[in-house]
């Protein structure tokens, strides 16, 4: 079984898509640090030729909160950031094929952060047929106090993964042997170079999956998130 883990990011970027098509299962992290200047409730998309934030607005409160016990502000207005999104795309080729899911994405009722992300890691993983299972981190039977390779390596047992697939990005962070003498394969997932159509403009790469679903059918967003990678 391949197995990757993650921290909940709102509709990221494709390559985070691309990890979890490339696993049997998934784990999202809910009980792991709220990072206040990480990208766990905001991204970019294309508005007017470069890249602009949009993000979900959080309920004061502490930084050391994990992210299960992190609200969204109670005045984050639903309709407005639909909006951006209707006014940075509607002339995009695929505005019709994905404003619906925006629609259903943004508008869910959670205010749980990390439900109203679970919620739509979920949903785009259906519309753009990823298959994967979905599991929540403190969810599965290991001692959550353990960190970083330690804790990945428990779920990795509990899960009973013969392979851990990580994000590039995490090259440095594990040890091969640590995980072989779990009898764990250990992988990483680099995406390939992706470019495409945006309005005719000089392209804006690694934008939210918001822009690449706006500019290629959903055919090509398959075939791009199940494909467009290789591991090393």
């Amino acid at each position: 079984m391949k197995l990757a883990i993650m921290q909940p990011y709102f509709l990221p970027y494709i390559g985070y898509y691309q990890l979890i098509a490339a696993v049997d299962t998934f784990v999202v992290y809910d009980n792991i640090k709220y990072t206040k200047k990480g990208w766990i409730n905001r991204n970019r998309m294309l508005l007017n030729g470069a890249d602009a934030t949009f993000s979900l607005p959080l309920k004061k409160d502490s930084d050391y909160l994990d992210v299960v016990q992190r609200e969204i502000s109670s005045d984050f207005d639903r309709a407005k950031l639909l909006n951006q999104f209707d006014g940075a795309y509607r002339r995009a080729p695929y505005f019709s094929q994905t404003f619906p899911l925006l629609e259903r994405i943004v508008r869910s009722e959670h205010n749980n952060l990390f439900r109203y992300i679970r919620s739509s890691i979920v949903e785009m993983c259906a519309h753009v047929g990823i298959k994967t299972k979905i599991c929540t981190s403190s969810e599965i039977g290991i001692d959550h106090g353990l960190k970083g390779q330690d804790k990945v390596l428990a779920i990795c047992k509990s899960l009973g993964a013969e392979t851990y697939i990580n994000a590039i990005g995490g090259l440095e962070l594990y040890a091969p042997d640590a995980f072989h003498a779990h009898g764990i394969d250990l992988k990483f997932i680099k995406s390939k170079p992706l470019e495409y159509a945006q309005f005719g403009s000089e392209f804006v790469p690694w934008l939210s999956i918001v822009d690449v679903m706006m500019f290629n059918s959903l055919e090509a967003v398959h075939d791009i998130t199940s494909h467009n990678y290789e591991l090393i």
